[in-house]
């Protein structure tokens, strides 16, 4: 086996220096083993560049502040974790360790913004909605108060108003999203062009436009009777549509072009071909996709503003009167002078945050799985059914 270093091997039939190819065993692959003292290397080069930071900060600036000393302490620790590694394994060694350092910092400094939020409308809106509970997932604020308990409210109203607001945009947009991302990845016309042009102007358009624009044309005419979870939920399928689109468009996209040259050899049109062949075998990325589109409009405040107007009571018709929903619920209660409103926001913060991290984690799963799997598992079963009679 031909190496390039204690970590790395070349693919099989890599030329050598002499000409000859590399056996056919021979992987690309990292060795199973770690090399030794890796860890020691990596603890004591934080430890030495803490040191370091922490006497320098001391020395020229007499306190130590976290964000300096992090920063400083970071630069400190790759200079000597690439040169411990560097001396000892030598230069492929450490560039790969840098990389990994450089891959693990950002995707960690990338969550913290996340972990953060999460860990803060978690702390203060977990103990609101488990006191009493459910009664915190079941009342409404009809009876709210800067005195009342927060318990004797509740989002019941903005879950309701939540789900059939953006469950009625689901079923407006999953059908034009899909038909839509299918003739754009299917076809070149001047027509796809425009249409794709438009779609990528619809991303980058403020949410806030959508819910003026559904307000100017629907709810304006109307007056005081226009105000609607129906409205609010045009104003969120058209922010859904874009982002559904381009992310359906370029799942659709990795489908092997033979599959389609061997469904247009059987005599299939193009339509059935899109439809029987096309979709099937990119489902799964079809559905991430949808998910997503989903998850996006469940915590859109600007939209709903202008449309559903919010309310106090329950409204579970969401073709007439003013509907309310979880972001318009967090809207007004975090701005209220009322530390009860406050708390009440957290908690409906809380409710919209483990609703949006269910459809993540949904959409994940569904992500993760293979085309034809549970198909699989029904064919197995049934051949087991079979040998069993």
């Amino acid at each position: 086996m031909s190496t390039l270093g204690p970590d790395l091997v070349l693919a099989p039939g890599t030329p050598r220096s002499d000409g000859a190819r590399l056996d056919p065993e021979d992987r690309p692959r990292r060795l199973a083993r770690r090399l030794p003292d890796a860890g020691l290397e990596l603890g004591l080069s934080v430890v030495a560049a803490l040191g370091i930071t922490v006497v320098l900060f001391t020395i020229l600036v007499g306190s130590v502040p976290p964000v300096g000393t992090f920063v400083v302490a970071l630069i400190v620790f790759l200079v000597v974790y690439g040169v411990v590694s560097r001396l000892r394994h030598g230069p492929f060694v450490m560039k790969d360790r840098l990389a990994a350092v450089y891959v693990w910092v950002g995707g960690a400094l990338a969550l913290f913004p996340l972990a953060q939020i999460i860990w803060t409308v978690t702390a203060k809106g977990a103990p609101v909605v488990l006191d009493h509970f459910p009664k915190f997932l079941v009342n409404d604020s009809a009876n709210a108060g800067p005195l009342t308990p927060v318990w004797q409210s509740g989002v019941g109203h903005a879950i309701v108003g939540t789900v059939e607001q953006v469950g009625i945009a689901t079923l407006l947009t999953v059908p034009i999203a899909t038909l839509s991302a299918l003739y754009l990845s299917e076809s070149d016309s001047p027509l796809s062009g425009f249409i794709r042009t438009m779609v990528n102007a619809m991303m980058g358009t403020p949410s806030i436009i959508a819910g003026l624009f559904v307000y100017l044309f629907w709810v304006q005419p109307r007056g005081v009777s226009g105000y609607s979870g129906f409205a609010a939920a045009i104003a969120l399928g058209i922010l859904m549509l874009p982002l559904m689109i381009r992310t359906a468009e370029e799942v659709i996209r990795v489908v092997p072009g033979s599959l389609r040259e061997a469904g247009h050899a059987l005599g299939a049109p193009n339509w059935r071909v899109s439809l029987r062949i096309v979709l099937p075998t990119v489902r799964t990325g079809v559905i991430t996709a949808l998910i997503l589109g989903v998850a996006l409009a469940v915590g859109e405040t600007a939209p709903t503003l202008f449309t559903a107007h919010g309310s106090a009571h329950y409204n579970w018709n969401p073709f007439q009167g003013n509907q309310a929903n979880l972001p318009l619920q967090i809207f007004a209660n975090i701005e209220s002078f009322s530390p009860n409103f406050v708390r009440e926001g957290y908690g409906a913060a809380f409710v919209l945050i483990f609703m949006v991290l269910s459809l993540f984690v949904v959409a994940r799963f569904i992500g993760s799985s293979t085309p034809g799997r549970r198909r699989v598992h029904l064919r197995r079963r049934r051949a087991k059914e079979v040998v069993v009679s």
